[in-house]
């Protein structure tokens, strides 16, 4: 009879050596074989699906799908008005055998607008031996995770785009992104359409803009090469600075790299207005050249100098305090006392004659196209105004345009307004104005400024220095120019070099000194 209760004890015992090996030898989750396709080909039947609009094979891949899973993806394609998408996926993350994730790139075609690009993932479960999608609304779109919303919004666009001479689009980052409206462009506006992402938080983001389809090609005056040197001539200097670039012989902008900051809406190469300093003497040789004076003309250079009844003007060198020099030396050193003295002595005390040298470069007249002049001069109204004027400061002030319009005069012997859009190439057609400047006064100032150029004149006053790459401050052979530095109302000192090399003429401003303006001239000229 004690064989029963043996007999049952050892059936118990058996049962739980078998559960124990069961539990040893049960499938983990990383185990765990799935029965039909992997996650790969899983996650790219969904894609397919979704990409030939069947919802209903989509819903049967999804783990747990929300009761209106069909009814939001219509409702967003309706609402968004896409017509149909196209979703390329990546390469599989895998888990932990349990999970895994998909990246894709999609593309949703709005009608009448174009292509929205984006790019989401989707995530993965094993259940049930079986790989589904989890799907969340920032499946449809990342934008939309936390409970996200995407919309349309109108913004204002221009009906024309601005792009270089030659039809080419404007160079990446090229600081002639605020001249849109003097180009042309935006003086008529239509409605564009931007898809906007609004956040849980509130924040906004647009995620594509779409520009009207009918938007034209408007052919500017600028160069691409010469609008991309002036840009690259400019990266990596450390100050606000600005490279405005013509053609002597038309007044066309090759180039405007403005990167002055946000002052005059964004166009200060145009608009701002600087006090040129040694760079206006272009302007006061042309007046004295007038009253007789030659580029030999003996005149003093002292340290310092007052005119009668004046007050006591300094250089900002140390010039020679007893010597003679000619006009040209003076002029290539930038020998303020020397101006100074010849205008006091030569010109009409009333400064007519400074101010009309300065409106034959075109100061105090409205610029076609810019509404009002690139640079201002006043009647002096004693001789420290007059003297102040001489050598660019008091009342003189001008923008980049402006000295780079001046050194064109003197390359071609013609003053020419600016252009921006050729009239061969635009329905607002801009004609020129040309003002004449006296043949032996163009020859004098061509000689005066490849003197303060080959004289190495351009490396004094902390406007440059050799670089060992050519001419002095780096410049290339044929450089002609005016170099220095002008103290504004603020007392900071701006860096000016103008000048022209064959067939172009310049102006380079650098606010607060900088590196000097001659190292960016340098860099421009040399990348022509």
């Amino acid at each position: 009879m004690r064989t029963r209760p043996v007999l049952v004890l050892v059936a118990v015992v058996l049962i739980m050596i078998g559960a124990g090996v069961y539990v040893l030898l049960r499938p983990t989750g990383a185990q765990v074989r799935a029965v039909g396709p992997g996650p790969e080909e899983t996650g790219r039947a969904y894609l397919a699906s979704w990409q030939d609009g069947d919802l209903s094979e989509m819903g049967r891949m999804v783990v747990s799908p929300p009761a209106d899973f069909a009814q939001r993806h219509l409702d967003f394609a309706q609402d968004l008005d896409i017509e149909s998408v196209e979703l390329v996926p990546g390469t599989l993350v895998r888990g932990d055998g349990l999970h895994a994730e998909l990246p894709f790139h999609g593309v949703r075609k709005v009608r009448n607008l174009g292509d929205w690009p984006f790019e989401s993932t989707l995530r993965m479960v094993l259940r049930e031996g079986r790989w589904r999608v989890v799907w969340l609304p920032e499946t449809l779109h990342p934008a939309l995770a936390g409970g996200g919303r995407i919309a349309f919004k109108e913004i204002p666009a221009p009906d024309t785009e601005p792009v270089t001479s030659s039809g080419a689009p404007l160079p990446h980052a090229s600081g002639a992104e605020g001249y849109r409206g003097l180009f042309g462009a935006g003086a008529e506006e239509t409605t564009g359409y931007a898809l906007e992402a609004t956040a849980a938080d509130g924040g906004k983001r647009e995620l594509v803009v779409f520009r009207p389809l009918h938007v034209r090609k408007l052919k500017t005056s600028l160069s691409r090469p010469v609008q991309a040197a002036a840009a690259r001539a400019l990266d990596g200097v450390d100050h606000p600075a600005a490279i405005v670039a013509v053609r002597p012989g038309t007044g066309e902008v090759l180039a405007v790299a403005d990167r002055l900051g946000e002052g005059n809406g964004g166009q200060s190469a145009f608009r701002g207005l600087y006090p040129p300093g040694p760079a206006f003497k272009v302007v006061t040789a042309t007046a004295l050249l007038s009253e007789g004076l030659t580029p030999a003309t003996r005149v003093g250079c002292p340290r310092t100098y007052a005119p009668p009844k004046g007050r006591i003007f300094r250089n900002a060198a140390d010039h020679p305090a007893s010597e003679t020099v000619t006009l040209t030396t003076a002029f290539a050193l930038s020998c303020d006392t020397a101006f100074v003295e010849q205008a006091a002595a030569h010109l009409p005390s009333n400064g007519r004659g400074l101010v009309r040298a300065a409106e034959l470069f075109g100061f105090n007249a409205e610029v076609p196209g810019l509404g009002e002049p690139c640079g201002r001069i006043s009647p002096p109204g004693d001789v420290d105004e007059l003297a102040s004027d001489a050598i660019g400061q008091g009342s003189v002030v001008a923008s980049p345009l402006c000295m780079a319009l001046v050194a064109a005069a003197v390359q071609d012997g013609s003053w020419h307004g600016p252009v921006l859009v050729p009239s061969r190439s635009s329905r607002v057609r801009q004609v020129s104005r040309r003002a004449s400047l006296p043949e032996a006064t163009v020859t004098a100032l061509r000689s005066m400024m490849r003197a303060a150029v080959a004289d190495g004149a351009v490396t004094s006053g902390g406007t440059g220095t050799s670089d060992g790459t050519g001419g002095p401050g780096g410049l290339p052979p044929g450089t002609a120019g005016k170099a220095g530095t002008a103290r504004a109302a603020d007392g900071r000192e701006h860096a000016w070099f103008v000048g022209y090399r064959g067939d172009l003429a310049f102006a380079v401003l650098v606010e607060n000194g900088g590196e000097g303006a001659v190292p960016v001239a340098a860099r421009f000229l040399r990348a022509l």
